[in-house]
C-alpha cells in the first residue's frame, strides 16, 4: 500500500500528552457524523495550539482585525498507529494555504502539480492565451449586461427547476402510499374515483413541469441569442477555452487516485462515474480527510480515528464557528470517502442505525377533520431515505381510513413542536390554503447558545440549498428564495438567550440560518450540530399555532409549553 519508510517521516505527530487512560476505539469513525474519539480531541488541541503559535508560513484567519483576511480553514487531524506500534497523528488542511501549498509537517496533496513542463504548465498557457483575448470582450459594458444576464436566468432555472422536480417526487411517493392504503379499504369505485383523481393530479403535475421547462428554456434561448448576437467570437472563445479546460481538468482527475484499505486504487473520474456524474466538482480530492487518509494509506500507518474542524472567520454565506468540529462534506468528499473507507471496520451512520421507538407522539387537539400533535425532538416529519419512522408513517398507521397525504406542514427532525394534520384531502389542501396566504400564524421559542444585544427585530436573509453540501443551506442574495423571520427576547441568563421566533416565510433551516448566521443574530440555537454545536437536542420549539378551521371557520389557537 505503498512506502512504509517511516523513520524520517515528519508528518507523523507525537502527542504531547499522556494517552495511558484513553482506551482506542473500536472501530474507524463515521466522517459524516459524529462525536470525536478522546484521541481526535487531544490530537486537534494540539493542532490548534499550534496554529495559534507558529511563525513559520502566514495565513491571515480573520481571528484578528484585518483588510486583508484571506479566509477561514477546514484542518483535520487522523490519529494513527505506525509499523511499530506507536500512536501519533497526521495533519491536513482543505485547499491551500496563503502563501504556501504545503507547510512542513502537514500531510501533502493526494497529487501535486509541480512546476516545470508538464501537461498541467503546458495547459494553462494555452487557457492564459484564449483568457486574454477574452478579456478584451468583457470589458464591453452592454455585452456584460447581457452576459450576467444569461448567467442569472440559467441558475434561476435550475434552482427553479430542481424544486419543482423534487416536489412531484415526494407528491409521487405520497400518491402511491395512499393508493396502496386505500386499496383494502374503499369500495372498488370509490377506489376507482381515488386512483382517477390521483392519475389526474400526476398528469397536472407533469404538465406544469413541461410547461416550466419550456418556459425556462425558452427564456435562456432568447437571452442566449441576445448574447450571441453580440459576439459569436466571444463564444467560440469561451468554448474553445472550456473545452480546453475540461480536458486539462480531466486530465488532473485521472492523476488524483485514492487507495482504500485493501490497497484497492481508483482516480476521480472512476468515482465519479459510478454516481454518474461525468464531471466531478471543483475542489474534489483536496479536502482534509482524503488528504489525512491516503497518506496514511501510503505510509502503511493503520487508521484510527479522525475529525475535523473550522479554524477562522466563517465564509460570508455559509455557517462554520471558529474551533468547532464538521462532518466530512457530501459533494465532494462522501463519494471518495466511501472508496477509501472501504475494507475499514467503521462506525455506523447513527443517523440509519438509532430506534425511534422511544419517541412518543402527543395529540393535542383532534376532531373528526384534523388533528394537532406534538412531534418530539429527534423524529422525522417524514419518511427518509434510510429512515422510515416518522410523524407520517405513524398517522398513517393509526388513521388508515384517512384520505390525503396527511401531513400538512413539516418540522426538521430535530425540532419539536406542533404540527397539523389533516384526516382528508380536502382538509389538506384548505390548510395548505392557508399556509401559502400565511394566514396561519406560528411562534418558536428557542434557546441561544449565547447572549444578543436586541431585544426585537426582523432577520430578512434570502436562503438557498448549498448543492455541494446538503442539507445545509446559504445565505444567497443572488439566487436564494426570501426568508423573514421576526423575533423577540423573553430572557436572558449569563451565556444564553431564551427568545421567540415569529416565521413570515418557511424556509427549509430559516430559524437557524436566520440565528446563527453572523448576519442575523450570529448566535447559533443551542444544540444545533449544522450550524452550532450539539448538544442533547436541539432548543428549537414550535410552541404555538393559529388557524382557521377548515369546517368552522373558527379561528383556533393552540399552544404546547417546551420541556427545556
Amino acid at each position: 500500500m505503498g512506502s512504509k519508510n517511516q523513520d524520517r517521516d515528519s508528518c507523523f505527530v507525537a502527542f504531547n500528552a499522556d494517552l495511558s487512560g484513553i482506551e482506542l476505539p473500536k472501530k474507524f469513525t463515521f466522517p459524516f457524523y459524529y462525536e470525536p474519539h478522546a484521541l481526535s480531541a487531544l490530537a486537534s488541541h494540539q493542532l490548534q495550539e499550534e496554529l495559534r503559535t507558529q511563525t513559520q508560513w502566514n495565513h491571515d484567519f480573520g481571528l484578528v482585525e484585518s483588510d486583508t483576511i484571506d479566509s477561514g480553514k477546514m484542518f483535520g487531524v487522523l490519529v494513527v498507529e505506525n509499523a511499530m506500534g506507536e500512536l501519533g497523528f497526521l495533519k491536513g488542511f482543505s485547499g491551500k494555504l496563503a502563501d504556501t501549498p504545503r507547510p512542513e509537517g502537514f500531510v501533502p496533496h493526494v497529487y501535486d502539480l509541480l512546476p516545470g513542463k508538464n501537461f498541467f504548465e503546458v495547459g494553462m498557457q494555452k487557457i492564459n492565451a484564449i483568457t486574454a483575448k477574452i478579456g478584451v470582450f468583457e470589458k464591453h459594458s452592454e455585452f456584460s449586461l447581457k452576459k450576467q444576464e444569461l448567467k442569472d436566468l440559467k441558475l434561476r432555472s435550475q434552482v427553479d427547476l430542481e424544486e419543482v422536480t423534487q416536489s412531484i417526487a415526494e407528491a409521487k411517493k405520497e400518491r402511491n402510499h395512499l393508493r396502496k392504503e386505500q386499496k383494502s379499504i374503499l369500495e372498488t369505485a370509490a377506489f376507482e374515483q381515488l386512483s382517477s383523481r390521483l392519475n389526474q393530479e400526476s398528469v397536472q403535475k407533469k404538465f406544469y413541469l413541461k410547461h416550466l421547462t419550456e418556459h425556462w428554456e425558452e427564456k435562456v434561448a432568447k437571452a442566449q441569442q441576445e448574447t450571441d448576437a453580440f459576439y459569436r467570437e466571444y463564444e467560440q472563445l469561451k468554448a474553445s477555452r472550456k473545452s480546453g479546460s475540461m480536458g486539462l481538468q480531466r486530465q488532473i482527475f485521472e492523476h488524483y487516485e485514492f487507495l482504500n484499505s485493501k490497497g484497492q486504487v481508483q482516480n476521480l473520474l472512476q468515482i465519479f462515474n459510478q454516481l454518474g456524474v461525468h464531471q466531478p466538482p471543483a475542489g474534489a480530492g483536496d479536502c482534509a480527510a482524503p488528504k489525512l487518509i491516503q497518506y496514511a494509506y501510503k505510509m502503511g500507518y493503520k487508521p484510527i480515528c479522525m475529525a475535523e474542524f473550522w479554524w477562522g472567520q466563517s465564509p460570508k454565506s455559509e455557517i462554520k464557528i471558529h474551533e468547532n468540529y464538521y462532518p466530512a462534506c457530501t459533494g465532494k468528499c462522501q463519494p471518495i470517502l466511501s472508496h477509501m473507507l472501504h475494507g475499514l471496520d467503521v462506525d455506523a451512520n447513527p443517523m440509519t442505525t438509532g430506534t425511534m421507538a422511544h419517541l412518543n407522539i402527543e395529540t393535542v387537539y383532534e376532531d373528526a377533520y384534523l388533528v394537532v400533535i406534538n412531534k418530539p425532538s429527534g423524529l422525522l416529519s417524514v419518511p427518509g431515505k434510510a429512515i422510515h419512522d416518522s410523524v407520517a408513517s405513524r398517522m398513517k398507521l393509526k388513521y388508515p381510513e384517512a384520505t390525503g397525504p396527511l401531513i400538512v406542514h413539516r418540522l426538521d427532525m430535530p425540532t419539536s413542536g406542533l404540527m397539523l394534520i389533516a384526516k382528508s384531502l380536502e382538509i389538506h389542501d384548505a390548510l395548505q390554503k392557508q399556509f401559502i396566504k400565511r394566514s396561519i400564524q406560528k411562534r418558536y421559542i428557542a434557546v441561544l447558545a449565547g447572549l444578543i444585544e436586541s431585544d426585537s427585530g426582523t432577520i430578512d436573509l434570502p436562503l438557498r440549498v448549498d448543492l455541494e453540501n446538503r442539507p445545509h443551506q446559504l445565505v444567497c442574495y443572488e439566487y436564494g428564495k426570501s426568508a423573514r423571520t421576526n423575533f423577540e427576547v423573553i430572557s436572558r441568563t449569563e451565556n444564553t438567550t431564551r427568545i421567540y421566533f415569529h416565521p413570515v416565510t418557511g424556509r427549509t433551516h430559516q430559524l437557524r440560518m436566520h440565528a446563527a448566521h453572523h448576519l442575523g443574530l450570529n448566535t447559533p440555537i443551542m444544540g444545533d450540530s449544522l450550524y452550532g454545536k450539539k448538544n442533547d437536542r436541539l432548543y428549537l420549539h414550535a410552541e404555538y399555532l393559529a388557524f382557521d378551521h377548515p369546517i368552522s371557520g373558527k379561528r383556533q389557537g393552540i399552544q404546547v409549553a417546551a420541556d427545556f
